[in-house]
């Protein structure tokens, strides 16, 4: 399990992996069926109630969907990338340097995940934008 805890801190630094272990795809499932048990103890009957599963590690994430080392935050989320440095300086701000091209993705400030805030916050800027347009 150690090598999957590098391979899974690989994707979370924002690097591809360089550890073939996520290619065995054994490990891939005895890393889901760890997380399903660490589930299981806290909600009973969890394990039970899955019908069926699709594991996708970093690699599938990079393949699949072209999320850069299999990192749903797309990038790593250290302090050099966040607040006003989230993509980058002068950009915190969801503008670009190209009229009406905003930026609203998991790049943007505060981050990914699934909460959508980047969409969300863009979003107002657009409207806000237009509204001072007129």
């Amino acid at each position: 399990m150690e090598e999957i805890d590098s391979g899974c801190q690989d994707a979370v630094n924002g690097i591809p992996s360089r550890r073939p272990i996520w290619r065995r795809l054994t490990l891939a499932k005895s890393f889901a069926e760890r997380c399903f048990a660490l589930i299981e103890e806290h909600a009973p009957g969890f394990i039970s109630s899955i019908i069926d599963y699709d594991m996708l590690t970093p690699p599938d994430l990079e393949r699949e969907i072209g999320l850069t080392g299999g990192n749903v935050f797309h990038g790593a989320m250290g302090l050099d990338s966040l607040f006003l440095m989230r993509p980058v300086k002068g950009w915190s701000n969801y503008r670009t340097p190209v009229r009406g091209l905003y930026l609203c993705g998991s790049g943007a400030h505060p981050g990914g995940g699934v909460m959508g805030a980047p969409g969300c916050n863009a979003a107002h800027v657009v409207i806000q934008d237009i509204k001072n347009s007129q």
